[in-house]
């Protein structure tokens, strides 16, 4: 589609200039046939399809690239490795003390899913089919149960290894390692947020979520819940810790991380017995088309920042907004705000690879570090997936969801959640040493 946007700017201003220039010399007497020789010579001999070439090629070339395949690979096998209804049973008896127990055990599975998958689709698909309806079965309220699961789903786009941020480094020429680094605290900030709203709200209104009785979670000894804890969360939790911790200590880089990762995920599908032919052959496909549709885009949006760029349009729109005599917080704000709208009819891949590259280049002007504002994005597109009309974390969960759950009782159930990341937004503005901590820890420099 950029790829498509990128010709089509360059075919209606560049084409459209030398067509008025033709007409201009016909009327100054020029021959026809040489002139639209000219023309046409012109159309063709140019800089713009040396940058379809050259920028394919560019991209192509990108090692960084290289660790999509694999991350996405760990997820689809460890989604087909069974582990996650276990996950989720555990969680649910070990926190069945707490208010809300079900949807902070639904969350808690979500967010480690979501960090092992980062593919939200399948994270809200699958634990539609599972939290869902155990929730509905211990008469949650149906708003309450669907907002959790649907807002945990989407943080794997923002908890590292994110393919988001893998995507976003690479336009703005940032490291994946410091990107991973800066971006781990506010994702876990605004997983601890929606928590805190999970707990409190079945505090104030505890009809909303009724506390499990003693048939539904059973009694297990410490030891039983122990062993429980050992066998589904360690080995899932463990296999994010060594891909992270080899990436953020400098171990391996995301490439290697992202195919020791994928070794680990055919480690832990063949312990769980879920390794077989079809599914590891199902895995393949889908990582190679989820792959190709990302890259390619990729490839679409550096061929249309180019051509945008060499016909004066990166040109025009800072000219524009440097006109406007903005503070740095109202072009930030401004920022947010356009991504924030992008974020109703369109998906988080459409807008970094199209319409970040406009913004990175005014940066500079105002002062802002381009890894402090591709936080500040990765959070706001969390709203893409929660924000009607085109939520569609919202789709996935209806797709999967009990006929008597109503799409509009699953938007509502976002609604909370929207508010939340903004407010997330707000808190990371205001403390903006939670994003810079952990890069000037391990790898030095101030802000």
């Amino acid at each position: 589609m950029a790829l498509g946007v990128g010709f089509g700017y360059y075919a209606y201003f560049d084409a459209g200039r030398m067509w008025r220039g033709y007409d201009r010399a016909l009327e100054s007497g020029g021959d026809a046939a040489t002139l639209a020789q000219t023309w046409i010579g012109g159309f063709f001999n140019n800089r713009i399809f040396d940058l379809f070439v050259n920028q394919t090629y560019s991209v192509i070339q990108n090692d960084v690239l290289t660790a999509i395949p694999l991350f996405l690979f760990m997820g689809y096998i460890v989604e087909r490795a069974n582990i996650v209804d276990r996950l989720f049973s555990t969680l649910f008896n070990v926190t069945r003390r707490v208010p809300g127990s079900m949807a902070v055990a639904a969350l808690v599975t979500c967010t480690l899913f979501a960090t092992a998958t980062g593919i939200v689709g399948a994270v809200v698909t699958l634990m539609g089919l599972l939290a869902l309806p155990a929730m509905l079965k211990a008469k949650y309220d149906v708003r309450y149960a669907t907002g959790v699961i649907c807002a945990g789903g989407t943080l794997g786009i923002l908890i590292p290894p994110s393919i988001l941020l893998i995507v976003y480094a690479a336009t703005s020429g940032i490291s994946v390692v410091r990107m991973y680094a800066a971006a781990l605290l506010p994702g876990l900030a605004l997983a601890g947020f929606y928590l805190i709203y999970v707990v409190v709200r079945a505090i104030l209104q505890p009809q909303l979520a009724p506390r499990p009785t003693k048939e539904d979670v059973g009694e297990h000894t410490p030891v039983q819940l122990a062993w429980m804890m050992l066998t589904s969360f360690a080995p899932l939790a463990f296999l994010i810790l060594a891909v992270l911790g080899a990436i953020l200590f400098g171990l391996a880089t995301p490439s290697e991380a992202a195919a020791i990762g994928a070794l680990g995920g055919l480690a832990l599908a063949a312990a769980y017995r879920a390794l077989t032919w079809q599914r590891l052959k199902e895995s393949v496909y889908l990582t190679a088309r989820t792959t190709a549709m990302v890259c390619w885009l990729f490839v679409g949006s550096a061929t249309f920042a180019s051509v945008f760029a060499y016909l004066g349009g990166q040109q025009f729109i800072s000219d524009f907004v440097t006109g406007l005599d903005m503070s740095p917080l109202m072009f930030l704000i401004l920022a947010q705000i356009i991504i924030f709208i992008l974020g109703w009819p369109l998906e988080w891949t459409e807008i970094i690879v199209i319409f970040i590259p406009i913004f990175i280049p005014l940066l500079p002007h105002f002062g802002i570090d381009p890894l402090f504002f591709g936080i500040l994005v990765a959070i706001n597109l969390q709203t893409a997936f929660l924000s009607p009309p085109m939520a569609m974390s919202a789709y996935y969960l209806k797709g999967v969801s009990p006929p008597h759950v109503k799409l509009t009782d699953i938007f509502r159930g976002m609604m909370p959640y929207m508010l939340i990341v903004i407010l997330c937004m707000v808190f990371i503005y205001l403390f903006p040493s939670i994003v810079y901590m952990l890069p000037n820890l391990l790898y030095g420099g101030q802000r």
